[in-house]
């Protein structure tokens, strides 16, 4: 064989190869297809257990989204009460004490000039 028939062999078996592998690949198959009732049952079973296992590697993944998303709301949490901590802290440092208003002579309360 030449140097260009070899190549050519050899680029037909990887092709013929990858085929084969594709029918390996899980998913959702169409099973009218199969004309015996084993095969369409065996057909049915496969997609079932497809579907199963792709519920539950859904459904970890987002049980862990939802824990990280529950770690993380803790966090704030911790992070707001330290931060309304510090402003109390700095609400009270900054009073002053108010001077006490006169009481009115009528006994109203003063109103004010707001429109």
């Amino acid at each position: 064989m030449t140097g260009r028939t070899m190549m050519v062999a050899m680029l037909m078996m990887l092709g013929w190869g990858s085929v084969a592998a594709a029918q390996d690949v899980p998913g959702i198959e169409i099973c009218t297809a199969e004309r015996t009732m084993e095969r369409r049952t065996s057909c049915l079973q496969s997609n079932v257990d497809f579907l199963h296992k792709t519920i539950d590697k859904t459904r970890l993944d987002q049980q862990q989204k939802l824990d990280a998303a529950n770690r993380q709301i803790e966090a704030l949490k911790t992070a707001l009460a330290a931060m309304q901590q510090t402003v109390a802290q700095l609400q009270a440092g900054s009073k002053k004490p108010e001077p006490a208003a006169a009481p009115a002579k009528d006994g109203a309360t003063p109103k004010s000039d707001a429109k």
